[in-house]
C-alpha cells in the first residue's frame, strides 16, 4: 500500500513545515488540516491516503488533523491545436479537440503539499 508510505512522508514534512513556521515567529498553534493536491496519473486513491494520514499521524503533532484531498485532472499541450486541453480520460493521451497525441503532459502527475491550516494559539499575559 503506497498510500501509508506517501502518508508518513506528508506527516513528517507537514510537521517540518509546522516547525518552521512556528520558529519563524509566524505563530505556532496546532495543525487543523492538511492539504494535498494529487494528480490522477499518480494511482493515489484518496480514501486509503486519508485512511493511511489518520493511522501515520497518530502519536505525532499532527494527530487529530484532517487531510484535505484535491483531485487533480490530466491536462496536456496539444502541439496541433497549440493549446492546453484538460482529459476527460486520464490515460487516453491524446487531444480532445483534435484527436493528435499529447505533446506533452501539464497536469496530474502532481502530488503537492498544498496548504496547512494551523490554529493560533492565544497565551494569556499576567
Amino acid at each position: 500500500m503506497h498510500e501509508l508510505s506517501l502518508a508518513m512522508s506528508l506527516v513528517d514534512l507537514a510537521a517540518g513545515c509546522a516547525r518552521e513556521a512556528a520558529g519563524a515567529g509566524t505563530g505556532g498553534g496546532r495543525v487543523e488540516a492538511v492539504h494535498v493536491r494529487i494528480g490522477a496519473l499518480t494511482g493515489v486513491d484518496g480514501d486509503a491516503l486519508r485512511f493511511a494520514f489518520d493511522a501515520a499521524s497518530d502519536g505525532t503533532p499532527l494527530a487529530g488533523a484532517r487531510l484535505v484531498v484535491e483531485h487533480v485532472p490530466v491536462a496536456v499541450f496539444c502541439g496541433g491545436c497549440g493549446a492546453e486541453r484538460t482529459l476527460d480520460e486520464p490515460f487516453r493521451l491524446r487531444c480532445p479537440v483534435c484527436g493528435a497525441p499529447a505533446a506533452r503532459v501539464v497536469r496530474g502527475r502532481e502530488i503537492e503539499l498544498a496548504a496547512l491550516e494551523v490554529s493560533e494559539i492565544v497565551s494569556a499575559h499576567r
